[in-house]
């Protein structure tokens, strides 16, 4: 096993989890010349990103993680995350670095934290977020909560997969700041959608209102990617799932409660987007969170136009 000092530059990585995001992240590690190891929990797409990619695929996390100067998770859960960390503990060695970049639980974090600790080693906590096209191009904004020495050995790391670094405080900041972005966003994503609703019915055309919310200070995220192209298009195929977004806000509900914030606008966005996942079904796409919008008003955006200060009749979303 690798018995490398603290300090020690971090050459070869364990990569736990290579998903829709942990895929190009992952690849741009190898591109950037560390020795990667990859498993994943669907069979046989460890052994298709070796093939594709480069780097040795492993069938299990003990494999990935034995030897590794670094492991680096990004899993759905913290749950799943423990379940890694109970699997892989015994044959990390001492001085190895643990990067969790999976959306997780602060609380959750900062316990796995101190069990690692036990055995030398250290874990860092570095969620992401920008989606799968700045993924691919390194433009994630990345978020880290840890120890300053462990920080600094994991920047290289990290920089491999982004510029765009945020050292956000202790282990578990990283997290709590990611479950409040997506608070923000989805909160954003919101009140948008019921914007182009109203602005619809009214006769608006909602195209154009997006277009004119991007020049004014309505102005968010979702007004920029997400809108037309996702919504109006009716794709609802960004690469984040509803039931993640759920999860995250979540998370956001729980870092206000610990902290005692009173958060009633947080909890009645959480509350709409678990019923609008409880109304969709699994596997739905986050930004299919307009559908339930759109069922609760009748009308689906960009389906019909009406002429200014006509109402529109009922029409059900699609």
């Amino acid at each position: 096993m690798s018995a490398s000092a603290p300090d020690a530059p971090v050459r070869r990585i364990g990569f736990i989890g290579i998903g829709n995001m942990g895929w190009p992240m992952a690849a741009r590690l190898h591109a950037a010349g560390f020795e990667l190891t990859v498993c994943d929990a669907v069979p046989g797409r460890a052994a298709r990103f070796a093939s594709e990619i480069g780097g040795i695929a492993a069938d299990h996390g003990v494999a990935a993680a034995r030897g590794a100067d670094a492991v680096i998770t990004i899993l759905p859960t913290s749950k799943q995350v423990a379940e890694v960390v109970a699997e892989i503990r015994e044959v990390l060695a001492p001085d190895t670095l643990f990067i969790e970049m999976s959306s997780g639980a602060p609380g959750v974090t900062r316990r796995l934290a101190e069990e690692l600790a036990g055995k030398g080693v250290t874990l860092v906590d570095a969620p992401v977020s920008g989606g799968v096209p700045r993924a691919r191009t390194g433009e994630l904004a990345i978020m880290a909560g840890g120890e300053a020495a462990a920080l600094d050995r994991a920047e290289p790391v990290l920089r491999a997969m982004s510029t765009s670094i945020h050292r956000c405080g202790g282990v578990g900041a990283g997290q709590a700041m990611k479950a409040l972005n997506n608070l923000a966003s989805a909160g954003g994503f919101l009140i948008g959608i019921e914007a182009l609703l109203i602005g619809q019915r009214f006769g608006l055309d909602p195209a154009l209102m997006v277009d004119v919310l991007n020049a004014s200070t309505g102005m968010n995220n979702s007004t920029q990617k997400k809108f037309k192209q996702f919504v109006l298009s009716r794709r609802f195929d960004s690469g984040f799932g509803l039931d993640l977004m759920v999860k995250d806000l979540t998370i956001a509900l729980e870092v206000g409660r610990e902290g005692g914030t009173p958060t009633p606008f947080a909890a009645l966005c959480r509350e709409m987007a678990a019923s609008a996942g409880a109304m969709l079904g699994p596997g739905e796409d986050h930004t299919a969170f307009a559908r339930f919008s759109e069922q609760l008003a009748g009308e689906a955006l960009g389906m019909r136009h009406h002429a200014a200060g006509t109402p529109a009749q009922g029409n059900q979303g699609a």
